[in-house]
């Protein structure tokens, strides 16, 4: 590929998410020339933070909990680096807590062991299922957060994948019948519930079982001080490495780009068709913009006086709270959102980081980041659905409120254009997508027919979530154009 620079870049990456910015270190690592343009006034995508409610209180806008943070192939390698950068991460006592109506709770707490020995008679049944995943979880998670493919060349590997691909390719009702009681039958659906689709669907399971596994691995972290600290020690690498952000850089079309020798789009598969126009083949582009997105969410953002009063104080000890019932009440709640509709008592998703972060909130207050599943696109306000739903496990929660920023799919994607409709996961995860994120090109999903442009968006493999590994696969693509 013929060299650009003199006044333009090796690589130019458009959007700065976790997946943009790990495109652009791995490049600049390469010894390449790169920028990275942001249409926002500050880098990072779904990974930043603001004063939504009131001064003092920090709100992570998009993500919060980084289940991938420190574990994934990226970020590991990365460690040494960003933690010079200022980044320290927080592993809360316990990944997870599970509320039911009668006042128990299910915990996932750091090992296998000790999570299986809060399931009573399902103890034994937790440790079958979690058990090798764990044992195996960095090489699994090494092969599981990367594009598909079959490792041939280590039997062990192959076999351990295809004992994997047995349980994650059912729907997660089945899975979770393997257990006797609610309490474990609810933890394992509300955790494979991150897949937003039905939880009788097939795949639906494999969230269940990687984030169920990554939680035993390193607790489900995330960043002191806010999820802002993740691109901002990315951004400080990045420069250190002789790279550069641009922010309030909207690109529209590739007449918007410096002169390049690879272009990297941290955007929607749509996005990059709009934005490529004529470069790439029509039907290429018809396949980009016929990409399925999934559903969307509404999240609310709350400063409260105190903390949460829950009715079980054993969940003041997790940064992350599921709240649904029993197993049947969560997919009751996805069904209703695949079929188009809003659930009355939807599943919501909790954090508070506050309880082990003081740099979130003022002094003998705190931060509450909730929200639940909606169809692509709902105007629905679900802001009492979510309230009430909070409430039912911690009466008088209501009382200690201080200020609520809500945001529905619409806001969201203002925010951050990649979340189409809300759609916070990079399109919709299941069998008909599974192979074809953004398009299918099996063999390099990164790459489009113009050997100068790359998708490294979660639209991508391994998919949704933060984790870097889109933008750095997508990157090492690039590199073997450039050689």
């Amino acid at each position: 590929m013929t060299a650009v620079p003199s006044g333009g870049v090796d690589a130019v990456i458009v959007g700065s998410g976790p997946n943009g910015l790990a495109a652009a270190i791995t490049l600049a690592r390469a010894g390449k020339s790169v920028t990275v343009l942001e249409a926002a006034d500050s880098p990072g995508g779904g990974t930043r933070s603001a004063e939504l409610t009131l001064p003092g209180f920090v709100h992570d806008v998009c993500s919060s909990i980084h289940v991938f943070g420190r574990t994934s192939p990226f970020f590991a390698a990365e460690a040494a680096a960003l933690e010079r950068n200022g980044l320290r991460w927080i592993r809360p006592p316990a990944a997870l807590g599970h509320p039911l109506d009668d006042g128990t709770v299910a915990m996932l707490r750091g090992t296998v062991d000790e999570t299986a020995a809060g399931l009573g008679t399902d103890g034994d049944a937790y440790r079958r299922l979690f058990g090798w995943l764990v044992d195996d979880g960095e090489a699994l998670l090494a092969d599981l957060l990367a594009p598909f493919h079959v490792p041939v060349l280590s039997p062990r590997r192959s076999l351990r994948m295809a004992r994997f691909g047995l349980l994650a390719l059912q729907p997660a009702t089945r899975v979770a019948r393997r257990f006797r009681g609610e309490a474990a039958r609810a933890l394992f659906g509300g955790i494979a519930a991150h897949s937003i689709i039905r939880l009788t669907e097939p795949l639906s399971a494999a969230a269940g079982l990687v984030l169920g596994a990554a939680a035993h691995l390193d607790g489900w972290p995330f960043p002191e001080g806010g999820a802002w600290r993740l691109p901002a020690a990315l951004v400080a690498e990045l420069e250190r490495l002789g790279g550069r952000v641009e922010t309030g850089r909207e690109v529209t079309s590739l007449d918007d780009l410096p002169e390049h020798r690879v272009a990297l789009f941290d955007t929607s598969p749509s996005g990059l068709a709009s934005i490529a126009q004529d470069r790439l083949p029509a039907g290429y582009r018809r396949r980009l913009e016929r990409f399925r997105h999934g559903p969307g969410v509404f999240k609310l953002d709350i400063a409260i006086d105190e903390r949460i009063p829950w009715r079980n104080p054993e969940l003041l000890e997790a940064a992350t709270v599921h709240l649904g019932g029993t197993l049947e009440e969560i997919a009751r709640s996805e069904a209703e959102v695949d079929a188009g509709r809003v659930s009355e008592r939807p599943f919501v998703l909790l954090t508070q980081t506050s309880l082990f972060d003081p740099t979130r909130a003022p002094a003998g207050r705190g931060t509450v980041w909730a929200y639940c599943h909606v169809p692509n696109g709902s105007a629905v306000d679900a802001t009492e659905r979510i309230l009430a739903q909070i409430e039912r496990y911690a009466p008088g929660f209501r009382e200690r409120i201080l200020g609520i920023h809500a945001a529905g799919p619409a806001a969201l994607e203002a925010y951050n254009a990649n979340d189409i409709g809300g759609d916070i996961a990079g399109g919709r995860f299941d069998l008909g997508q599974l192979f074809t994120r953004p398009s299918l090109r099996l063999f390099d999903p990164y790459a489009t027919p113009d050997p100068a442009l790359f998708i490294c968006s979660a639209s991508t493999p391994p998919g949704g979530g933060v984790h870097g590994m889109c933008g750095a696969l997508a990157a090492r693509s690039a590199l073997r154009r450039m050689a």
